[in-house]
C-alpha cells in the first residue's frame, strides 16, 4: 500500500511503503498471537509487560507558539535516528482528539518525512479508543441521570461529573439538560479532558482501570458525602465500552520505527501524557523508548513527572527540549514574519528555553539535552547564537533536521541523546510530597516551575481546598490547567516573566485518575473552533481526503 506524507511549511510529496504490522511487531519480538490487526498497518496488541529493559527517552518543548516548536516531529525523527544507529528502539506517543485535528491545530501525527503511519487514519478514527471514551463517559452520565428518575435512591443532590464529545463546539459550554424532570445548567468537556481519558492512561491494567472507574466522584449528597460510579453500579458496564480501548495501538514510522500510539489527553487540562500500559509495554519490549507530553515543559513535562511517573514508578534517562528558531522569536515577542532575522526577540525568547532547561536540571535533576527543529530559514547567525548560549550553561544542543531528512536528519542528536543516556543516572526530584497540603502542592509548582512570586486563591477554590483538606484524596498529585502559550497564567507574559501571580479560582477532584485539577485564569475545558478552522479546507474526491494535515 502506497501512502504520501503530509504537506505543511515545505511542500513535501513523498510515497513510503508501510511494513506489514506483523513486521513491525516481529522487529520487537512480539509474538503474532499477541496482535489483533486493524488492517494491515495498525493493530491493537494484548498487552504482556514484560520487566523493563529500556530507557526512557522524554521529549519536552518551550512554550508552545503559533509558529510551532514540532515537538512530536522531533521524536519521531529521535527514534528513527536511533534506529538507525542500529538501536532497538520504539516510540510511546498520545492519539490524536479529533478536535484539534478539525481545529486550529490540525494533526498530530508528525510532519514531513518523520511521521507516524497511516497518518489519516491515526489523525481520525483510528482503533476507535476516543469514542469508547465519549460513549463509556456518557453512559454513566445517562445513568445518573436515570438514577434520579426513578427514585434517586442514592440521594444525588449535586452532580458533578460533566459529558463529553471529541469535538470543539463552544456551544456546549453553556447547555441546559434534563427534560423537565431534572433540569439544570451544566457543561460539556471534550473528551481529552475527560477523567475517563484520563483514567485510561493512568491505569497499570485492566483490573486497575475497573477499581479507577469504581471510584469516579459523580456528585455528592446534601450532606457532602461523595457517591461514586460503584455506588451507582456503573462501572462495570464503562469497563464492558473500554475493554479494547485499554489495549494499546502499535503503528509505524515511515521507516519502519515500531511507535506504540495510546490515549490522548491534554496537558492543561489532563495529564498530557500517553498511557502507561503502552509506555510500560515499549520498555519490556525494546533498549530505548522515545515518548512526550503535550505543551511545553511547564505542562507536558511536568505532569509526566509529578503524575504519571510518580504514580508508574518511571524515570526518564534523559530530557529532550526542542525549541526551533522561528518559535523562539515568537516567544521574545516579534510578531510578523517570524523567518526574518531578529537577533534581539531571539535573545528575549531565548530566556524561555533557559528557563525550561533550568527546571529539568536543577529542580527534577534530569539529563537534559536540547534540539533545535530545524528550518530553512533559519540563519547560521541565529542557529549559533543558541548553541554557544546552551554551551555557556553546560547543555549539549545539535539540530534536528528530521522533517526534510527523515531518520539521518537526527543522527547527531541521537548520538548525543544515547551518550547522554549512559551518562550518571538521572534521580528525578519530584516537586512536592504525597502528603504535603493541597495549597503547598500548588504554591510548589508555581514557584519553581512557572517562576511565580506566589498564589492568590478565590473563595471558591479555597473552601474546595478546604473540603479536599484531610479525607482518602488528599495524598493525590495536582493537575494544574493554565494556558499553554506562557509560563504564567497570562498567555501575554512571554519568555520567563518574572514578578507575577498565579491565581487559581477553583479545585475539582478526578478520584477515579487520583489527581487534582487546579483550574487557573480562563482555560476551558471544551475548546472552540477558529474563524478558520482546517474543517474548511477538507473534502473526500474520488474516495481520497483532501486538506487532513
Amino acid at each position: 500500500m502506497k501512502y504520501k506524507t503530509m504537506k505543511t511549511d515545505i511542500q513535501i510529496q513523498d510515497e513510503a511503503t508501510l511494513l506489514p504490522i506483523a513486521t513491525v511487531a516481529k522487529g520487537l519480538k512480539l509474538k503474532s498471537s499477541y496482535l489483533s490487526p486493524f488492517g494491515y498497518h495498525m493493530a491493537k496488541i494484548e498487552a504482556k509487560p514484560k520487566k523493563q529493559k529500556g530507557k526512557l527517552i522524554f521529549v519536552s518543548a518551550v512554550n508552545p507558539t503559533s509558529a510551532g516548536e514540532g515537538k512530536t516531529t522531533v521524536a519521531i525523527g529521535l527514534a528513527d535516528a536511533i534506529k538507525q544507529l542500529d538501536k532497538s528502539v520504539a516510540l510511546a506517543l498520545r492519539e490524536p482528539s479529533v478536535g484539534p485535528v478539525f481545529g486550529i491545530k490540525g494533526g498530530a501525527a508528525g510532519g514531513g518525512y518523520a511521521q507516524i503511519a497511516p497518518m489519516q487514519e491515526i489523525n481520525l478514527h483510528f482503533t476507535g479508543d476516543m469514542h469508547a471514551i465519549t460513549s463509556a463517559n456518557n453512559l454513566l452520565c445517562a445513568m445518573i441521570d436515570n438514577h434520579i428518575h426513578w427514585g434517586n435512591d442514592l440521594g444525588i443532590d449535586i452532580i458533578t461529573f460533566k459529558r463529553c464529545l471529541d469535538l470543539n463546539d463552544r456551544a456546549l459550554r453553556n447547555v441546559r439538560v434534563g427534560g423537565g424532570y431534572i433540569e439544570r445548567d451544566d457543561n460539556f468537556t471534550i473528551t481529552a479532558a475527560s477523567e475517563i481519558m484520563a483514567i485510561l492512561c493512568l491505569a497499570a491494567d485492566e483490573a486497575d482501570l475497573i477499581v479507577r472507574l469504581g471510584q469516579i466522584v459523580i456528585g455528592y449528597k446534601d450532606d457532602g458525602t461523595a457517591i461514586t460510579a460503584k455506588d451507582l453500579k456503573a462501572d462495570g458496564a464503562m469497563a464492558v465500552l473500554l475493554k479494547d480501548a485499554i489495549k494499546p495501538n502499535l503503528v509505524q514510522t515511515l521507516e519502519g520505527t515500531a511507535a506504540f500510539v495510546h490515549g490522548g489527553p491534554f496537558a492543561n487540562i489532563a495529564h498530557g501524557c500517553n498511557s502507561i500500559i503502552a509506555t510500560k509495554t515499549a520498555l519490556g519490549l525494546a533498549d530505548y523508548v522515545v515518548t512526550e507530553a503535550g505543551f511545553g515543559a511547564d505542562l507536558g513535562a511536568e505532569k509526566f513527572l509529578n503524575i504519571k511517573c510518580r504514580q508508574a514508578m518511571l524515570k526518564p534517562s534523559c530530557v529532550v527540549l526542542v525549541a526551533s528558531i522561528r518559535a523562539l522569536k515568537a516567544l521574545g515577542g516579534k510578531t510578523g514574519d517570524l523567518t526574518q532575522v531578529d537577533m534581539s526577540a531571539l535573545k528575549e525568547g531565548s530566556s524561555n528555553l533557559i528557563k525550561h532547561i533550568d527546571n529539568m536540571r536543577q529542580h527534577f535533576c534530569l539529563n537534559c539535552v536540547v534540539a533545535i527543529n530545524s528550518f530553512y530559514t533559519d540563519t547560521a547567525e541565529e542557529t549559533a547564537y543558541i548553541k554557544e548560549l546552551c554551551t555557556n550553561i553546560g547543555v549539549v544542543c545539535e539540530e534536528s533536521r528530521c522533517f526534510i531528512n527523515g531518520g539521518k536528519g537526527s543522527i547527531a542528536l541521537a548520538k548525543a541523546v544515547l551518550e547522554t543516556c549512559e551518562k550518571q543516572p538521572s534521580k528525578l526530584n519530584l516537586t512536592y510530597e504525597a502528603s504535603d497540603t493541597l495549597k503547598h502542592k500548588i504554591e510548589s509548582v508555581a514557584k519553581n516551575i512557572y517562576g511565580a512570586d506566589g498564589v492568590l486563591f478565590s473563595e471558591k477554590a479555597l473552601e474546595s481546598i478546604n473540603k479536599f483538606a484531610n479525607n482518602d484524596y488528599a495524598q493525590f498529585p495536582i493537575c494544574i490547567a493554565k494556558t499553554q502559550y506562557s509560563l504564567s497564567d497570562n498567555k501575554e507574559l512571554l519568555g520567563a516573566p518574572t514578578n507575577f501571580k498565579i491565581t487559581v479560582r477553583d479545585v475539582e477532584l478526578r478520584a477515579g485518575a487520583r489527581f487534582f485539577v487546579i483550574l487557573c485564569g480562563d482555560v476551558l475545558l471544551m475548546p472552540a473552533l477558529s474563524k478558520n478552522p482546517a474543517a474548511l479546507n477538507m473534502k473526500v474526491t474520488d474516495g481520497k481526503i483532501e486538506g487532513l494535515f
